[in-house]
C-alpha cells in the first residue's frame, strides 16, 4: 500500500478519537490561522483558506471556533504567532520524510521532531533533501468495490480530476489543488463514495519496504510525528505491500 493512500486512510480513522481529544480541531484551527494570515480572511479570495474552513466543518469544528481563528489569522483577535516550518528527514529503509510545521517556538519544535526521528530509525535532514521527490496534489480516495474504474474516471475528469488510478482496494483521483474544492463538489453530485479526501504532497516516485521491522520503525516514526500538536501534516514515499501490512497489523 502507498504511503500517502495508506497514511490518508489511517488520519480518517484517526478523526473520530482525535476529535474527542481536542487535538484535530487544535490542528485545523491553526490551519485556518495561518491560512489567514497569509492569504486575509475572505474564503472566497483565499483558497488555502477556504479549504481549511472545508476541512474544519467537516470534522465538526464549531462555526464560533472557526471565526475566532479566522479573526485570529487576520489580527482582529490577540492570540499566539504561528511560524510555518517545513521539516524534512528520512525514515527506516530511506523512505523520505516531509512534515508540515505550525509552531509559536521554533527553539522547541526542533529538537522535538528530532527526536521523533532517532527514536524511530530515521533522521532529521537539511532542507530541501527531500521536498523536490514531493508534488502539492488534491487527493481523494474512493473504494474500490463502490464504482468501476471507467465510469469513475469519466466522472472525476469532468469534474476536474488530472487521474484516477487504481492502488490496492481503492481508486487514487488526484487534482491541482485549484481544483480541489470543484472536484470534492463533482464527485458528491455524481454519488461517488468518499472514503478520505485532502491537500496533501504527493511522492512523485515510491520506496518499497519489504523488510517487517522496517515497516513496523516506518509506521511508528509516522504516527509519532502525526501525534506532535506542532505537525500539520506527515507525507512520505514508501510503499508496504499488503502481507507485510497484515503482520504488522496483527501485532
Amino acid at each position: 500500500m502507498s504511503g500517502h493512500s495508506h497514511w490518508a486512510t489511517i488520519k480518517h480513522k484517526k478523526a473520530a478519537v482525535d476529535a474527542k481529544r481536542g487535538k484535530l480541531w487544535s490542528k485545523l484551527a491553526k490551519a485556518i490561522i495561518v491560512a489567514a494570515k497569509h492569504g486575509g480572511g475572505d474564503p472566497d479570495q483565499n483558497l488555502r483558506l477556504r479549504y481549511a474552513i472545508d476541512d474544519a466543518k467537516a470534522s465538526g469544528v464549531p462555526k464560533d471556533n472557526i471565526q475566532r481563528a479566522i479573526k485570529t489569522g487576520t489580527g482582529e483577535l490577540a492570540g499566539e504567532s504561528l511560524e510555518e516550518i517545513v521539516y524534512e528527514g528520512y525514515g527506516a529503509g530511506g523512505v523520505a520524510m516531509l512534515c508540515e510545521i505550525f509552531t509559536n517556538n521554533r527553539n522547541r519544535t526542533a529538537p522535538e521532531v528530532r527526536k521523533i526521528f532517532e527514536l524511530s530509525g530515521g533522521k532529521l535532514g537539511s532542507t530541501g533533501c527531500v521536498a523536490w521527490m514531493f508534488e502539492n496534489k488534491g487527493l481523494f480516495l474512493v473504494p474500490g468495490d463502490s464504482i468501476g474504474e471507467d465510469q469513475l474516471l469519466e466522472i472525476a475528469i469532468e469534474a476536474g480530476a488530472d487521474d484516477v488510478q487504481p492502488t490496492d482496494d481503492k481508486f487514487e483521483v488526484t487534482c491541482d489543488p485549484a481544483k480541489y474544492r470543484e472536484v470534492s463538489e463533482g464527485l458528491a453530485k455524481a454519488g461517488v463514495k468518499i472514503e478520505a479526501s485532502q491537500i496533501m504532497r504527493i511522492a512523485q516516485n515510491m520506496v518499497n519496504i519489504t523488510d517487517l521491522d522496517e515497516a513496523r520503525k516506518v509506521l511508528k516514526l509516522m504516527e509519532r510525528l502525526d501525534d506532535h500538536e506542532d505537525v500539520q501534516s506527515v507525507s512520505s514515499n514508501f510503499n508496504i505491500p499488503d502481507d507485510l501490512m497484515a503482520q504488522v497489523g496483527e501485532e
